[in-house]
């Protein structure tokens, strides 16, 4: 049922929309052990309470380093433009100016609420569309990394995965190995193993079917585990 939710959210909002699917999905199939309501009104109030957190934590993220970009702020409308339409865009926008962030929803309930309704994959993309904010002025300050460490822990990605997806976004002297999760003491065959698992955890044929969009984004995560590998053989020789 949640793939195919993931499949028409992809049809109608592309691969951000497949996310949503994916978690509208979820919701009734958890409702199939229990009791839920899965009328259009709730589904789409549950689609609603979804959206409005994503872009209150995107909120969060612009403003942790003190200051408001306008790249950051465009970023942020074009994705949600192009994730759920532009009447729909404007709506959530409406509403959370007008209603949802008056209601001093912090983090924490935030992350609670991801976590009791989305798998950890879904919540792993979310993390990497939050580093693509910070990002979209030129770089991530340290203050949006401890604010993006804060709701991932909030979201219960472990600090391996957490430094991974970071890797990806911030240069460092040991990115490649850090985007592996090992560490320079790690064995050749940790190494690996390693590798071996990200791939097949992050492999673009475990999205194939969500359509091109959501290929493509895999397919560019994948490159960057690839790059990361070649770095480290390179560098070790073997």
């Amino acid at each position: 049922m949640r793939w195919l939710f993931a499949f028409i959210g992809y049809m109608v909002f592309r691969f951000p929309g497949a996310l949503l699917g994916f978690f509208l999905g979820t919701l009734i199939e958890a409702g199939s052990s229990g009791r839920i309501r899965t009328s259009f009104q709730t589904t789409r109030a549950s689609a609603q309470e979804f959206e409005l957190r994503l872009l209150a934590l995107a909120s969060m993220v612009i403003k942790a380093d003190g200051k408001t970009t306008q790249s950051e702020l465009d970023y942020v409308r074009t994705q949600f433009v192009q994730f759920f339409g532009k009447d729909r865009a404007n709506e959530i926008f409406r509403v959370y100016n007008a209603e949802f962030k008056k209601s001093g929803v912090t983090a924490i309930e935030i992350g609670q609420f991801l976590v009791t309704r989305t798998r950890y994959e879904a919540r792993l993309q979310m993390l990497d569309f939050l580093f693509q904010i910070a990002k979209a002025d030129g770089k991530v300050s340290q203050r949006e990394v401890e604010k993006l460490f804060e709701i991932a822990g909030y979201m219960r990605i472990s600090s391996p995965d957490f430094n991974s997806i970071k890797a990806m976004f911030i240069a460092q002297t040991d990115s490649a190995y850090t985007i592996l999760e090992v560490s320079k003491t790690s064995t050749v065959a940790e190494v690996k193993k390693a590798y071996r698992d990200l791939v097949k955890k992050h492999h673009p044929d475990r999205v194939r079917n969500l359509g091109p969009a959501a290929e493509k984004a895999a397919k560019e995560k994948f490159q960057r585990i690839q790059q990361a590998y070649e770095a480290i053989k390179n560098e070790r020789g073997f």
